[in-house]
């Protein structure tokens, strides 16, 4: 049987030391195991890592074809433990110069979300979901 988690998700960045400046500036502590050429950010339930986007292509043994100007596939979140936080995450994030994609709204299934992209056209969603459960890490467990 395959565990049923995720420990870590990398980024793959074309300008590493622009994109590690931006999660910097949202207040995220690095792990030790940065470098020149990678960084690794704690978060409550996974390591956040930013890698050379060429680097993860030749350790993955792809070829990568992403257009640097178009949002990716894939879209990571911040669950928040109340509304109102939504709104000043989000207000945080466009004065360190994140692109807001989607101001705050309410959602149609009761919770409060906006979504922004960062300096490399990552999509982050920012949510408060009355359903989210959190453990004493703050690691979403159920929703």
């Amino acid at each position: 049987m395959i565990p049923q988690r995720v420990s870590l998700i990398t980024i793959g960045a074309y300008d590493l030391p622009m994109l590690r400046a931006f999660y910097q500036k949202l207040g995220w502590e690095e792990t030790a195991h940065s470098s020149d050429n990678y960084a690794a950010f704690t978060t409550a339930g996974v390591i956040l890592t930013l890698f050379p986007i060429e680097e993860l292509a030749k350790d993955a043994e792809i070829t990568f074809t992403q257009d640097r100007n178009s949002y990716r596939a894939v879209s990571f979140a911040i669950n928040l433990d109340e509304p109102s936080q939504v709104d000043s995450v989000i207000e945080q994030i466009r004065e360190i110069g994140g692109t807001i994609l989607r101001e705050p709204s309410d959602a149609f299934w009761g919770g409060r979300t906006a979504y922004f992209a960062d300096p490399e056209n990552n999509l982050w969603e920012v949510v408060w979901n009355p359903s989210a459960v959190f453990d004493e890490r703050g690691a979403m467990i159920s929703y």
